[in-house]
């Protein structure tokens, strides 16, 4: 156990310590469900898992709340495992190490695991809680949000009594989320043809990285740069003057996380190697200030590195930089109904080369399903020109708000009496595992909220203390007043 135990509220944050020692990334949650098994079994509460993993922890209510409503509490056990290619470590084995920043928790160069490690922590304690006054109670724990929601799209509606949802992976203290956008995800598969290395090569690597990047909903808006757009977009000017093949193109790690850092393998002919490398300077400049404001710790490199035996034709070295430059990236448009909320966007999210192919992943959200289709389309479009073919997902449905939900009016007055002002009723562009569920369940009245949590999907992410002692006592005072509400 770490200071963190120490932190407040103690039964909250002593199950976030011992989380931070259990790997629990996407489609590896065997070890975080086993933790809330056993919780539920020393507990001696009531628990079932469905076929795809998912569990529900059923806790009956304090005396004198039986005939309340059930109240269904929702999290998921996964993370998003990132980290700075500098930092040694293995997220299947080595627990994440915490430290502290100011008023916040953050980790070493890695991911924290606060989204949604904290909602997770919070059902632990309310599970073992006997001061807390709350009816029937149902905690739900969802497998793999992070890269599909597909434990929400799986999930075994028959373990669900309830009809009120109290999600708690939301990340703007003072917010009451209502709604959020539906997503899909497309993959890019693009032939590359290979050839011997010229004779009278050299290769250099080039890369970028200390960029930010972040969650791919919520930061979309702040306009950072891809690290593999930019670097792909220098390469591609200066192939118009200096002549080169590519052997290597890669970068970014998971659907949802904004790239932060790429590199390249260039080879080129030894008496181009200087021309090469002032422009690809230059123009690596110029993207840093172009920038600046948004990626101050953006830095790049060039190092030379053994010749390899193959590299890509120019034909494909050619349409692999012109397809990555011409494929959409970030913010597509704004709301109309509601300011300052982005609509539509994309992200253009790994590329890897891999067996003669060069594979491409990019997320796309909207709050309007048709516009989402008509980004979908120009993907499409560009990979046909490019001649890549295009496998979709089926994606997820967004949620629509209700501004008149019986859930949201309560939580409304909790808020403004427990905490001393009015929250902002939002609608956010990331995806929460509401909009499936309550397409499977229809009826479902819903909310979400949380504590302060920053640059998630990133080795930036932080939690703000202080507002997780508040989260918790906002969640306590719900759960009572939705006993007494009938």
């Amino acid at each position: 156990m770490t200071f963190v135990s120490d932190l407040e509220p103690k039964s909250l944050w002593r199950h976030f310590d011992q989380i931070l020692t259990i790997p629990r990334g996407s489609k590896e949650e065997d070890r975080i469900r086993a933790y809330v098994v056993d919780h539920a079994e020393k507990l001696e509460l009531p628990f079932q898992v469905d076929g795809t993993g998912n569990v529900v922890v059923s806790k009956p209510a304090t005396e004198g709340c039986e005939d309340s409503p059930v109240i269904i509490l929702q999290s998921h056990l996964d993370m998003v495992n990132e980290k700075n290619s500098d930092v040694d470590h293995d997220f299947d084995q080595d627990p994440i190490q915490p430290r502290e920043d100011g008023d916040y928790l953050t980790a070493s160069g890695t991911t924290l695991g606060s989204d949604n490690g904290i909602g997770l922590s919070a059902m632990l304690a309310i599970m073992e809680a006997d001061d807390m006054v709350h009816g029937p109670l149902e905690l739900l724990f969802t497998v793999d949000e992070e890269t599909g929601l597909t434990g929400a799209s799986n999930l075994d509606p028959e373990m669900l009594q309830g009809r009120r949802l109290i999600n708690l992976d939301s990340e703007e203290e003072g917010s009451l989320c209502v709604g959020c956008a539906g997503g899909a995800d497309s993959a890019l598969s693009l032939p590359i043809s290979k050839m011997p290395a010229p004779e009278g090569s050299v290769a250099l690597k080039v890369e970028l990285k200390g960029l930010k990047g972040g969650h791919s909903g919520i930061d979309i808006h702040l306009q950072r740069g891809n690290a593999t757009q930019l670097l792909t977009r220098a390469l591609w000017a200066v192939g118009q003057d200096t002549a080169f093949h590519l052997a290597r193109l890669e970068g970014g790690n998971k659907h949802n996380a904004v790239p932060r850092e790429a590199s390249a393998v260039v080879v080129l002919a030894d008496q181009d190697r200087a021309a090469f490398e002032a422009a690809i300077t230059g123009t690596l400049e110029a993207i840093q200030d172009e920038f600046r404001p948004a990626e101050p710790g953006a830095q790049f490199s060039i190092s030379q590195v053994d010749v390899p035996g193959e590299v890509w034709d120019h034909d494909s070295t050619g349409k692999v930089m012109a397809l990555v430059v011409a494929l959409p990236h970030g913010v597509i448009s704004m709301s109309y109904d509601i300011a300052g909320l982005v609509e539509t966007s994309t992200n253009l999210a790994t590329v890897k080369p891999q067996n003669g192919t060069v594979e491409i992943g990019l997320s796309s959200r909207s709050s309007v399903a048709s516009a989402l289709e008509a980004l979908r389309q120009r993907i499409r479009s560009a990979a046909s020109l490019a001649g890549a073919s295009v496998e979709e997902g089926g994606g997820y449905p967004g949620w629509k708000p209700d501004l008149q939900s019986e859930l949201l009016q309560v939580v409304r007055k909790v808020h403004e009496r427990e905490l001393g002002t009015d929250p902002k009723i939002e609608a956010i562009h990331a995806g929460l595992e509401c909009g499936l569920i309550g397409e499977m369940i229809p009826g479902m009245d819903m909310i979400s909220f949380g504590p302060q949590i920053e640059f998630p999907h990133s080795p930036d992410e932080r939690v703000h203390v202080a507002s997780v002692d508040r989260f918790f006592k906002l969640l306590a005072a719900t759960l009572k007043d939705l006993a007494f509400a009938r």
